[in-house]
Parts: structure tokens; sequence; C-alpha cells
């Protein structure tokens, strides 16, 4: 698949729940209303979206949410999956979590191919973490995160930056994360929906996160590449960090990636509302091919960049929140 700008997309994240045990404070409204369950796509719908894209030449397949492992099923499903792992026709399935249902199923995500993944975690505070998410319990996610790094899955940390929560968190997270061996991404919050909050008031471009851990270790860019939008760089102690900078500093030109969402619509943007209803498709009975052919024909459709923008309300410059597009 090559879109219009000349872009080969070999990048899926593919949502299979809106649904998620914690209420993030930049991620979602505290009384979220999620889709009716009727309208999110059965594991075999999922499955046949996820092959259709593998034949269609991705060779990177993100599993994300809301939180993945709250869906009953979901391993079984990575398990299924996996078969384009044996035949070489994918590189490799990863996940996005926020690491709370992790310790008991690290295990079971090893065996069926999960060799890496990515976890929420934006305070070791335990009084902060809990406000952050509303409630969550820090305790549990760090016994995620060694579970899965004691089964061989590696892990990347991803902190939301958050002005007035976690900024001056940046280097103890860092240093924990390289501490267990894991490497660590800092994220700029994105306007996508309604979160009862000022994006201005959340919002820290990257350099202000930058200024500070320039202030512990000398960061040296890396070529290291996980098929994501992260710009990465080492410090003298071999640590990995990443930087993720949709509002100050834009990626979109080497973008490689589509998104769909738990209730099958493709979005060819995270920060656009455009999008394909597959999910009718699917549910027309339409053999795979056709569903090929659909994705395909309107690949050219990807826009150049997104329309991000941190202004003074409330509301987001896109309306899906990130539950429901997937992370």
């Amino acid at each position: 698949m090559i879109d219009a700008y000349g872009r080969t997309i070999t990048y899926l994240r593919l949502s299979v729940t809106d649904r998620c045990n914690l209420r993030c404070t930049y991620c979602m409204p505290a009384a979220m209303r999620f889709q009716p369950r009727v309208d999110l796509l059965d594991w075999d719908e999922l499955g046949a979206v996820a092959d259709a894209f593998v034949a269609l030449g991705v060779r990177r397949l993100r599993l994300t949410g809301g939180e993945p492992l709250v869906r009953k099923g979901f391993v079984e499903f990575v398990g299924r999956l996996s078969r384009h792992l044996v035949s070489g026709a994918l590189n490799e399935i990863t996940m996005t979590t926020n690491g709370t249902e992790l310790e008991r199923h690290a295990e079971a995500l090893a065996r069926n191919g999960i060799r890496r993944i990515n976890v929420s975690l934006d305070s070791l505070n335990p009084t902060r973490f809990a406000q952050i998410t509303r409630g969550g319990q820090i305790d549990r996610v760090i016994a995620g995160i060694d579970a899965a790094l004691a089964a061989g899955i590696a892990v990347k940390l991803n902190t939301v930056v958050l002005r007035n929560d976690n900024l001056s968190e940046v280097v103890e997270l860092a240093e924990w994360a390289h501490g267990r061996g894991a490497s660590i991404s800092f994220i700029e919050v994105m306007p996508l929906g309604d979160v009862e909050q000022s994006r201005i008031d959340q919002h820290v471009p990257m350099a202000a996160a930058r200024d500070l851990l320039d202030q512990r270790w000398t960061l040296t860019p890396s070529a290291a590449q996980t098929g994501g939008p992260a710009r990465y760089f080492t410090t003298d102690e071999g640590g990995t960090i990443g930087f993720i900078t949709p509002l100050s500093e834009n990626f979109c030109g080497g973008c490689n990636r589509v998104r769909v969402t738990a209730t099958g619509q493709l979005c060819f943007c995270l920060g656009q509302d455009e999008g394909v209803d597959l999910r009718a498709m699917l549910r027309n009975h339409a053999p795979t091919e056709p569903l090929e052919n659909a994705i395909a024909a309107v690949i050219c459709r990807k826009p150049l960049g997104h329309d991000f923008r941190i202004a003074a309300q409330v509301t987001g410059a896109v309306n899906r929140h990130m539950s429901v597009t997937g992370g």
C-alpha cells in the first residue's frame, strides 16, 4: 500500500476495545461513555481485518485499546495472529497496555509471540499516579512490568508529560526505566476528545522535558527505530530515551501507519476525523478479497499530516478520544 504522497504503509495499529480500567486525565473524562458492545468488532472480525492488512503488506501489527487485556479472549487472539509470525508475513506483533493486568498475562503473551510491549507509566509517586489515572494503583503496574521483563518481553515505557503533574519526574522516570533494563519515551499531550481539562494547562513542549534530561545526561542521537514516531537518543550510561513530538516537531512526513478502531473505522491519521467504515463491509459478509480491495482503494486518502492544535478551549482538535482510536 502506497499513499498519495509516496509513503509505504507497513504498520497497522488495531484497537480491540475502547474500554479501559483507568480514566487518565489526558485521555478521557471521568464519566467516559463507551461504545455499545454490539458495535465493537468481534474476534473473527478483528482477525479478518488483521489478515487483510497483512495480505496488503503490513509488516508490524500493534494491538491497542482502551486497555487490550480487559477484553476476554485477548491472549487467544494474539495466539491466532501469531501464525503470521511463523510464516514470516509479519515481522512482529506488539501491544500497548497500561500494565494493570499484565502480571497474570505476561508469560502467555510471550508464549504467543509478543516480544516487545509499550507500557503507559506517567508517575512513580503512588498518590500522583492515582490522581492522573483517577484511581490506578502503581504497584500493579510495576508488578506487570517486572513480570513482562521476567518473561523475556522487552518493555518501553510511555510517559505523557503533563505540565502541572509529572514534568518534574522525567529524570526519575528515565532512571527507573533504565535501572530495570527498559527504555522510555516521553510524549506530548495530544488534543483528542474532551477530557474536561484545558489542553493548554496540560501541554508541555518536549523541549522542556529535554532540558531537564540534558542536565542529567548527554543525549546522543540514536539510529534505533521501532516503526513508530519516536526519535531516540542514548544516554552516557547506555539507556534509551525517545521523544514523540506531534505538536512541537511534526513527524508526519515519514508516517507509515494507519489505525483501525475497535468499531471497525479505518483512520488514516490519528489527528484527523475522517475514516472509512470497515465494519459495514465485514457485516455484509464480504469475503476477504473485497475487503483487501476496499482498503487498497482508499489508502490514497491518507492525509499529508494531522491538524493537531493546542488552543484556548476544552474540547479536542479531533472528536475521537484516544481510547476510541487506539493508543
